[in-house]
């Protein structure tokens, strides 16, 4: 499993580690399940593939829900499916809570209550909850103003939860490689990123999603809710990148905390000058694990 922020060059790895094990890449970005959101969430083009297979890209439509308790039983059909063929099963992301569920014994339920206070929730970002809250009662959602932290807490704890946590390991074997750069660095690559989309069309990708009204639980990813707020006449052009932007670096930090307090990680600093020194160094963590 490779993770780390978004902009650190997990892709990359990812490509470079699938040719060097006969790999096969699994989407752990639960943005890219969704067709047509392909620029907002940097969606690996054809010709970055380099041939390597990828799985659970382009799935759902935008206005499809989407768990994480289906997430979980995708992917390990995926890895199951991998394995047999006698490849490697590369699962790739920055979404926390969707790897999680996939590597340590998650059990869904169906039967809890999430009671407890903001406590509970202050490793996740409010966008998170929201996500969360669409997941499991689209319904509640429509009427919760998800951009209201305590709201959507409250409606959240007024449902029945299917998630119970756990700490032990689902699988044996599992190496969980995580990429990272100095913060002044990886806050500049995001920025760049945010500029380069622009010039690629984002804007035109989030209108069509806004021509359609198209405001579920995929439109909430960064990227297209501050568009949309921007087509919809709320705020400037200029102040909508200002807030993507921002709100990328602060998604960055909220998941370098979320693999840092919740995950078992082996990190590597990523070397921008020389990439292949840093693949070269993951090929030998995995070799010592072999």
């Amino acid at each position: 499993m490779i993770v780390g922020p978004t902009a650190v060059g997990k892709t990359k790895l990812s490509i470079a580690l699938a040719k060097a094990f006969n790999g096969e890449i699994i989407n752990g970005d639960a943005m890219q399940f969704y067709r047509g959101l392909d620029i907002g969430t940097a969606k690996i083009k054809t010709e970055e593939k380099q041939g390597v297979k990828h799985h659970l890209i382009d799935i759902l439509e935008p206005e499809d829900s989407f768990s994480v308790a289906h997430y979980q039983k995708l992917v390990r059909e995926k890895i199951a499916e991998i394995k047999v063929q006698g490849k490697l099963p590369i699962v790739v992301g920055g979404s926390g809570l969707y790897l999680n569920a996939v590597l340590y014994d998650y059990q869904f339920l169906g039967n809890e209550r999430l009671n407890d206070s903001e406590e509970k929730f202050a490793e996740f970002s409010t966008d998170q909850l929201a996500k969360i809250l669409i997941e499991k009662s689209p319904k509640i959602a429509q009427k919760t103003d998800l951009s209201n932290r305590r709201r959507v807490i409250r409606a959240l704890e007024k449902q029945e939860s299917d998630l119970q946590e756990s700490f032990s390991q689902y699988y044996d074997r599992a190496l969980v490689i995580g990429l990272n750069l100095d913060r002044k660095t990886l806050y500049q690559r995001i920025d760049q990123r945010v500029d380069l989309m622009i010039k690629a069309g984002l804007i035109e990708e989030v209108k069509k999603l806004h021509t359609s009204k198209n405001k579920s639980q995929a439109t909430q990813a960064i990227g297209y809710k501050e568009l949309f707020q921007y087509l919809d006449g709320e705020i400037t052009f200029e102040q909508a990148i200002d807030l993507v932007k921002r709100n990328s670096r602060r998604y960055a930090k909220r998941q370098l905390t979320w693999f840092r307090n919740k995950m078992e990680v082996s990190w590597f600093d990523v070397d921008l000058e020389n990439f292949d020194l840093t693949v070269g160094q993951v090929i030998d963590k995995i070799k010592e694990e072999v």
